[in-house]
């Protein structure tokens, strides 16, 4: 960070503050004057450095996005035996969901909003891993479904927990601390869940 310049450094900050309100804390509606006040900066700022809340809001995004990228590219590039790539893939996952527990809750309501689409897997990369899913099969590792059912398996075991973060929380009574136990706790309880050996 010491070698950005003041206006980097104000950006940056900006960025990291609007983050932690949307990604972290929830706060999805939170307004530039919010975002300000947490930031410790004058407000005209995020105007003038990026135009507008909606601006702000779709840069952090993006780079959100591009945590999310990264974790697929896992599966796709690794030479990594199978189950080895989907554990890691997992991990990832896990990881990004401590670090941006409101995250995927987001994306959910954008979508719902018809704001924002991203298509994260190419349809090469797609027809590879769902051959590599039947071998898979083939050789018992997993139980025999079709392969996109295995990949919403994963993604539902992975993603629905923190997507209803807030209604878990509320339900099962337990506080952020809990819940962020039980999400650190599940790399095994999906691997095992996923796989037969």
């Amino acid at each position: 960070m010491s070698n950005l310049t003041k206006k980097e450094q104000t950006q940056e900050l900006i960025k990291e503050t609007a983050k932690n309100l949307f990604f972290v804390q929830g706060k999805f509606n939170a307004t530039t004057q919010e975002i300000a006040d947490e930031a410790g900066v004058n407000r005209t700022l995020i105007n003038y450095y990026f135009r507008s809340r909606d601006n702000l809001i779709q840069i952090v995004f993006d780079e959100a996005e591009r945590v999310d990228k990264e974790k697929s590219e896992i599966i796709m590039n690794s030479d990594l035996p199978f189950k080895q790539k989907i554990s890691q893939f997992i991990e990832s996952s896990l990881s990004a969901s401590l670090k941006y527990p409101y995250l995927e809750t987001y994306i959910v309501s954008q979508l719902n909003k018809g704001t924002c689409h991203q298509k994260d897997i190419e349809e090469e990369d797609l027809k590879k891993l769902y051959n590599d899913i039947e071998l898979e099969m083939d050789k018992g590792n997993i139980e025999k479904m079709s392969p996109i059912q295995f990949i919403i398996n994963m993604i539902s075991l992975l993603v629905f927990p923190s997507a209803v973060r807030p209604l878990l929380m509320e339900n099962l009574m337990i506080n952020e601390d809990e819940f962020n136990k039980i999400i650190s706790e599940r790399r095994e309880i999906i691997i095992n869940m996923l796989f037969k050996k």
